[in-house]
């Protein structure tokens, strides 16, 4: 259940038009008290815009581990909780809901840091009888979202990464992934990384509507050609497929990935869980009411009548006529270009474990 906050949609710059507080954990909803906005507006003129506010917060573990047959992955590094680049879509909004606050715009405006991600990974990597495998980042939140040019935790985890030799691939939405492109380059000769592009549409008006703060789709090909040049693995995802707004891009993704060097393409239809929902339909009704209906109707088709279906094996794929379609559309692009298959290929027999403060080191 989640109910809406009283929000002065749209707010410039963010992808939510209005805040979703949640009673699943059954924490007390929040509402706006009275008339305070028009009270505000009479007194101060339009509210003042949302800034972006980072908590730093202190974990005592850094990897997640997951059982899903859905992805190629059973482990997780996020760095940041919350992403300021504000995809209305995306299915992480509700993990806001955990520390009490909105997976609408508190999702995008307050973002927490764990600094100490590094450190924790380095602990982790050296317990005995640790067993390597492909760490993912940018499996929740953008690991690239702007607060890393601050915090630079993603590149922390990189340098231990190619420090013990262990693998480590990368999602993310943003060009900022270049600033890496040296740590990434010495990775990808020893096969211990490689990186997706998630690229949405190429419309730059649907992307900023959809995508307010992340980078530019021109910019994410340009990130694909440069990483490709310097021969790091490099995908494109075409994540998430929005019916009867994106759908018709598809090939033209495919076509411009293949023209900037990625070596694969991915495709996962919308998907709705939780908050999410009544936040995207209220971003259509702001944005596409005239399809709004369509667009909905389209993707309960794909999830048993459902917003959302969280089942194995069918949550990333969706079901019926539309979900086949799509299926024989990417088989069809993936043949025209000669992609290879998606997912990505790295070794784990390089690792060696870190050496901790106070440690002895081996003879051999």
């Amino acid at each position: 259940m989640a109910e809406r906050r009283l929000i002065p949609p749209p707010v410039k710059g963010r992808g939510a038009t209005l805040g979703v507080t949640s009673s699943r954990f059954n924490l007390p909803l929040q509402e706006a008290d009275g008339d305070w906005l028009d009270a505000a507006s009479s007194i101060d003129g339009e509210a003042p815009p949302l800034r972006t506010t980072v908590t730093e917060e202190h974990p005592r573990s850094i990897l997640t581990f997951n059982r899903s047959p859905d992805i190629p992955f059973d482990r997780s590094i996020n760095a940041y909780r919350g992403c300021e680049h504000g995809c209305i879509y995306c299915y992480a909004r509700p993990s806001h809901a955990w520390l009490d606050l909105s997976p609408g715009l508190d999702f995008e405006t307050q973002l927490f840091a764990k600094p100490s991600a590094p450190d924790l990974l380095r602990q982790t990597l050296a317990k005995p009888g640790y067993a390597p495998a492909p760490i993912a980042i940018g499996t929740n939140t953008d690991p690239y979202q702007p607060t890393e040019g601050r915090y630079r935790i993603t590149r922390q985890l990189l340098e231990i990464c190619l420090e013990t030799r262990h693998p480590i691939i990368i999602t993310t939405k943003s060009d900022r992934v270049l600033h890496d492109l040296d740590i990434l380059t010495e990775l990808a000769r020893l096969k211990l990384t490689g990186v997706t592009l998630s690229i949405t549409s190429l419309d730059r008006t649907i992307a900023r509507n959809m995508e307010p703060r992340a980078a530019a789709p021109h910019k994410r090909l340009q990130a694909v050609a440069a990483l490709a040049k310097a021969n790091v693995p490099t995908y494109v995802n075409i994540a998430p497929i929005v019916p009867a707004i994106t759908d018709h891009e598809i090939e033209t993704i495919a076509e411009q990935a293949a023209a900037h060097g990625a070596r694969g393409i991915s495709a996962i239809p919308l998907r709705l869980p939780h908050e999410v929902a009544p936040l995207f339909e209220a971003w259509l009704a702001e944005h596409y009411p005239d399809r709004a209906a369509k667009v909905m109707a389209i993707v309960r088709s794909l999830r048993d009548g459902k917003a959302n279906d969280p089942s194995f094996h069918g949550r990333m794929k969706g079901k019926g006529p539309w979900a086949d379609l799509l299926a024989t559309r990417m088989a069809l692009a993936r043949k025209r270009h000669g992609f290879a298959k998606a997912r990505i290929d790295v070794r784990c027999d390089l690792f060696t474990p870190p050496i901790m403060p106070g440690q002895q080191l081996t003879l051999f």
